[in-house]
């Protein structure tokens, strides 16, 4: 073992066609179908295309919140870096927290229906057991585990092939469903209206659960110190993937509400709605191969939450808010190897608890609704931060007042609105995993804190600094500058 100075991830290894692949392999198109649409259904009922359309307009307020912080601080903590450095340290801690929770728990959550729907190919009656759904899930992971360990054109490469042929299987029955016997008869455009909702609780319960749709597509920020042109590349990749999903999310919650009932939807479980669909949509092998759809989608997704958390983790030990060894990193593959062994461990244990509560379906639906809690609280944050770290640009235009300033703020307020008026909405127990997810946060926060992690004396970020020293006494264009150690921060072990 011996110590450096310098090393960190590797740089430029990935382009803009793979860091698009990756945000759109973040959201899992296939899997947040298949395991959230029962939910988002037993919610709002037919109002489900709405929830998703008035999710995404906020949710693209936040992409654009992100892609301009990320021009001005290229970091792999994203947001835990970001807010930390705008608004608070102790805020921007939370937000880091937030993510790491929220994808430990996804281990779960996307491992299980791995697992189901990898047996329901063979055997149906085994993969409504949760033992059997967790051992297969288990393996799915530590699959995943090693891959995100061999690096991130490893990483990429299997996201080429996995989410390649996910899109192509539901662009298939995006076309099956609108030939679909009676299809255009029964489509109803209220159903993109407000009159579904049942009430502002209602209209908040729904948009957090879309919340969730589309979470993940935040991966590309904290890929960005491993990217060519991250400055560039991260938000612009985000905002492609969310406009991907955003189709493919609307168009299969079409087909759900113009080809299936609410009582079908009910009875087959979450996991099984999108084999339900496809079996009505193309009988008899329609069925299998959105299972092997949603297979592929939550194997990839598993693959970029485990880079979300371990890079988020990485930035944590870095700067000392967590213990200094998660900023280990491998001296062969240049990936965090201690952040990924601790989230895999952690897992492991969470696959074991996972068998004493309860069925697939019961764990994906308290689950989904914890995660959207902390999905929105960081969200929130980060489009707040984005519009304090631009605010001396905010006036020099039309353009910048309202992409920079009016769009990611509404983003940031939508998002913490969701966040606290679900909370009288919620079950019990997901509000309780939400909140005692974050509050488990002020331990090591305050421990490291009075420890002394520079991170507590950040130097703030401010838009009109950081681009003018970017650019240069030149005035060239500005260069990518990934993140340096500051000499009170720890040695990056390589080992």
């Amino acid at each position: 073992m011996r110590s450096t100075s310098g090393r960190g991830l590797r740089p430029n290894v990935l382009g803009t066609f793979d860091t698009v692949v990756m945000a759109v392999a973040g959201s899992a198109p296939a899997y947040s179908l298949a395991a959230t649409t029962a939910v988002l259904v037993g919610a709002v009922g037919l109002a489900a295309p709405a929830a998703l359309l008035y999710c995404a307009l906020p949710m693209l307020g936040i992409v654009l919140a992100y892609g301009r912080l990320g021009r001005i601080d290229v970091n792999a903590g994203a947001a835990y870096s970001w807010v930390g450095r705008t608004l608070h340290p102790c805020l921007g801690f939370l937000a880091g927290w937030a993510l790491v929770v929220s994808t430990t728990l996804f281990m779960v959550a996307g491992s299980l229906p791995a697992g189901a729907l990898t047996l329901a190919l063979f055997d149906p009656a085994p993969a409504e057991e949760t033992w059997p759904a967790t051992a297969v899930g288990a393996g799915w992971f530590l699959v995943m585990l090693l891959v995100v360990l061999g690096g991130a054109r490893l990483t990429v490469r299997a996201q080429l092939l996995m989410t390649g042929v996910e899109l192509l299987l539901l662009l298939l029955f995006v076309l099956g469903a609108m030939l679909h016997r009676g299809a255009a008869a029964a489509f109803d455009w209220s159903w993109f209206g407000l009159g579904h909702f049942d009430g502002v609780s209602g209209f908040a319960s729904g948009a957090l659960i879309a919340a969730f749709y589309y979470w993940g597509w935040d991966v590309t920020s904290n890929l960005s110190e491993e990217t060519r042109d991250s400055r560039r590349t991260a938000g612009l990749a985000a905002l492609v993937g969310v406009a991907v999903v955003f189709l493919l999310f609307e168009a299969f919650t079409v087909a759900v509400n113009v080809i299936l009932t609410a009582e079908e939807i009910g009875a087959a479980g979450g996991a099984n709605t999108l084999a339900l669909l496809g079996d009505a949509v193309w009988p008899g092998v329609g069925g299998k191969l959105l299972v092997v759809a949603v297979m592929l989608s939550t194997v990839a997704t598993l693959e970029t939450t485990l880079i979300q958390v371990t890079r988020s983790l990485f930035a944590m030990g870095r700067d000392r808010t967590m213990p200094a060894a998660l900023g280990a990193v491998h001296r062969r593959w240049n990936t965090p190897w201690v952040a990924v062994a601790v989230v895999g461990g952690v897992a492991l244990v969470l696959f074991v608890a996972a068998n004493a509560l309860g069925s697939v379906g019961d764990i994906l639906a308290g689950a989904v609704s914890a995660m959207g809690l902390q999905v929105a609280f960081y969200y929130g944050l980060a489009g707040v931060a984005a519009v304090v770290a631009y605010r001396g640009l905010l006036l020099s235009s039309v353009r910048e007042f309202l992409l920079g300033g009016v769009w990611p703020l509404a983003g940031a307020a939508f998002m913490l609105w969701i966040f606290f008026e679900s909370l009288t909405e919620l079950p019990a127990a997901s509000v309780a995993i939400g909140l005692g997810g974050l509050a488990a946060g002020l331990i090591p926060m305050i421990w490291y804190w009075r420890r002394g992690s520079s991170y507590y004396r950040p130097a703030k970020l401010d838009a009109v600094r950081a681009l003018a020293a970017a650019e240069g006494p030149s005035g060239d264009a500005p260069r990518q500058r990934q993140h340096r150690p500051a000499a009170d921060e720890p040695l990056a072990t390589d080992f």
